[in-house]
């Protein structure tokens, strides 16, 4: 799924693991302009989860691609070695709350998501579960996974380079985790990517500690991914700016499907299909 926020190493890493394993890639490129109004109009919500055009985009589009298509197994990287901490949910609130999303964009927003990959979590948690036959399949969480031997081995044997955090292969989830969220809201996601490290063995907790006080990345590169942002959303860095000093709201501000999403993660869970832990 391409979003438009990709950075070259990220493309690059891309090609190497493609190419190495002699794989075929589809690429889904998302309707820019969509995708802009879109991520513009969750700025001007003020809200915390400022990720969710892009996470929607790439959850709705790859469970819309494998349905339409007969798909009926999805392999993810999604594993309880380096996520066996959630974010609370008040960092993070829910990408797939479809009811939230609309009613942001139909207050912000100016265009028709006409293309966008739009689906809810009933849809491809049950219909096309159940009706569908599409399974998410996690093989990480049946063997001993290790972030960084995994990593070196990427490196070793594809020449794939490495990030500097865990989700910085997008340029602007980097900005909007290292710099907007920690600035903003006071939010540092790094906790919870720690945190999840120190209880699976692979890393201390001074170490965390250590790299917890030192900020998400410099001064220059904050600055250049700021106006590389603001032009990408055709702002302006001060119009940028304003919108970051703007009143912070959250999740709760906006129309949800939490008690729903709650409700039904639940009854997975009493059935055997979700392993989530409810709040």
């Amino acid at each position: 799924m391409d979003a438009g926020w990709n950075s070259q190493q990220s493309a690059n890493n891309i090609e190497k693991i493609v190419d190495g394993l002699g794989l075929d890639l589809h690429t889904e490129v998302i309707d820019w302009l969509e995708m802009q109004d879109l991520q513009l109009a969750f700025f001007k919500a003020q809200v915390p989860h400022l990720d969710t055009p892009q996470d929607h985009a790439f959850f709705g589009g790859l469970y819309n691609f494998a349905a339409k298509r007969g798909f009926k197994y999805i392999l993810t990287g999604a594993n309880f070695a380096t996520e066996c901490v959630k974010n609370p949910i008040e960092w993070h609130y829910y990408a797939s709350d479809l009811r939230q999303l609309k009613d942001i964009h139909r207050r912000f927003g100016t265009r028709p998501l006409t293309t966008f990959p739009l689906v809810d979590i009933f849809t491809y948690k049950l219909y096309y579960r159940f009706v569908k036959g599409v399974r998410v399949v996690k093989p990480l969480d049946y063997v001993p996974y290790r972030k960084d031997a995994a990593m070196q081995e990427l490196v070793d044997k594809f020449g794939w380079q490495r990030y500097a955090h865990k989700h910085y292969e997008s340029r602007f989830t980097r900005f909007y985790e290292g710099y907007w969220l920690p600035t903003k809201f006071g939010i540092d996601k790094r906790r919870v990517h720690f945190s999840s490290l120190i209880l699976t063995g692979q890393m201390t907790r001074a170490e965390a500690l250590q790299k917890i006080a030192q900020r998400a990345y410099d001064e220059a590169t904050i600055a250049e991914d700021f106006e590389y942002i603001a032009t990408k959303l055709d702002l302006s860095v001060a119009e940028l700016k304003a919108i970051m000093q703007g009143p912070n709201k959250s999740f709760r501000d906006y129309k949800n499907s939490l008690a729903l999403i709650d409700l039904g993660a639940r009854v997975l869970r009493l059935v055997g299909v979700e392993r989530r832990v409810v709040r």
